[in-house]
């Protein structure tokens, strides 16, 4: 039976909205209510600038010309590689309808490409000067692709992985003057290329107080598992980058579940606007349990994620740590600190997980019996025995 006065505990500094650390998050929304707030969806990114001015916002991606149009192309690689994958995983022949398919797509989109296309349709600054060598690589991909497929549908034999990689992704030259790898790296240095052109002249329009700036990447970026850190999200790096240096890194939260507005279509802000309460609360939110951190941990290593990650944290107020760092005893109390110091100032961490990895390592090494293992902070403590509790402590306190 769970106790309803333990729980009566928990939810008053949690799990409610009339919680301690609720009212803590009111606060600090409260308290940053005029700084800049920076949203980046999958589509667009939006600028509060604060004291509720509608947001400005931009489109970067799907809405962009080029993008969808250079990302036919950087998936021919794995198109191809799939159609292979495909046969070895089903060699029925069903393989065979997805290959003619796509040599079909293939061959319309380079009757489709030339060079007035991205000069005078697609036309982005980005690409200025460089539009009939684009052409020219489109072309060339796409036939290779399809001259490719038409091989491995005449040959039953000869589609494989290997067959892939010699052949269409990395040479040799006698065959394969240009790599389809070399290609791949083109088109996504393209897209970034322009990505960072438009957002570098947007952001520098809007004179931003980097310093002060609050960013947040909402909801999911790609593929489910994609951009859920700085290191691996493109527009957060971007974005830092853009910033000249001048946006702390510890500004630039990631938040895979966070609410998205729809893409923007040039005219209706309303719905952008709407979530800002929202988005500052939950920004204010996160940076008020991590800014605990110095409070409750001043002299314990800091975590930095600029710092390289370390094997141990160094002695010594000044040191700091990329990741948590292991433990390497029940006893070793810089280590254990440490980590509950880091759960708190990175936002990756859950609060719950500073030891957890090293609970169920130490079950692992002992034939999972709890009984052998040592519970740090708890076995071998002097906890002086069970005092009765001092009925209405809070009325009577002075």
């Amino acid at each position: 039976m769970p106790s309803p006065e333990l729980i009566g505990l928990y939810q008053t500094y949690t799990a409610s909205a009339e919680s301690i650390g609720a009212r803590l998050a009111s606060l600090a929304e409260a308290a940053n209510a005029e700084r800049p707030l920076i949203v980046v969806t999958h589509g667009d990114i939006a600028l509060y600038a604060g004291g509720g001015a509608p947001p400005v916002i931009e489109g970067f991606r799907l809405q962009t010309r080029g993008f969808k149009e250079l990302a036919a192309i950087s998936h021919l690689g794995p198109a191809v590689a799939t159609v292979a994958r495909m046969k070895a995983l089903a060699p029925d022949g069903s393989w065979r309808s997805e290959a003619a398919r796509l040599i079909e797509a293939s061959r319309a989109a380079r009757e489709a490409n030339s060079r007035e296309l991205w000069a005078d349709r697609i036309a982005l600054a980005a690409f200025s000067g460089r539009e009939g060598s684009i052409a020219r690589m489109v072309d060339y991909t796409c036939r290779r692709a399809e001259e490719f497929l038409w091989q491995a549908l005449r040959d039953e034999d000869y589609l494989d992985a290997a067959a892939v990689r010699r052949d269409y992704l990395a040479g040799p030259a006698a065959l394969l003057p240009v790599p389809v790898n070399r290609v791949m790296v083109a088109t996504f240095f393209l897209s970034g290329l322009d990505l960072a052109h438009r957002l570098i002249r947007w952001f520098d329009a809007q004179d931003l107080a980097w310093e002060s700036a609050m960013v947040l990447v909402a909801g999911q970026q790609g593929r489910p598992t994609a951009g859920v850190t700085v290191e691996s999200n493109s527009v957060a790096k971007v974005i830092r980058t853009v910033s000249r240096g001048r946006l702390p890194r510890r500004n630039l939260l990631i938040a895979p579940h966070a609410p998205v507005f729809p893409l923007y279509d040039g005219t209706d802000v309303k719905e952008a606007a709407a979530l800002e309460p929202a988005y500052r609360r939950l920004w204010s939110a996160v940076m008020a349990t991590a800014d605990l951190g110095e409070d409750m941990f001043a002299g314990y290593p800091r975590f930095d994620p600029d710092q390289a990650a370390a094997s141990r944290p160094a002695d010594g107020p000044s040191s700091a740590v990329a990741e948590m760092p292991p433990i390497g005893a029940p006893d070793d109390w810089l280590a254990l600190t440490t980590r509950l110091r880091v759960v708190l100032e990175d936002p990756r961490q859950l609060l719950s997980g500073a030891v957890t990895d090293y609970a169920s390592q130490q079950l692992v090494d002992n034939d999972n019996d709890p009984r052998r293992v040592v519970v740090p902070g708890l076995d071998g403590e002097p906890y002086p025995e069970l005092t009765p509790a001092t009925p209405n402590a809070a009325t009577s306190a002075p």
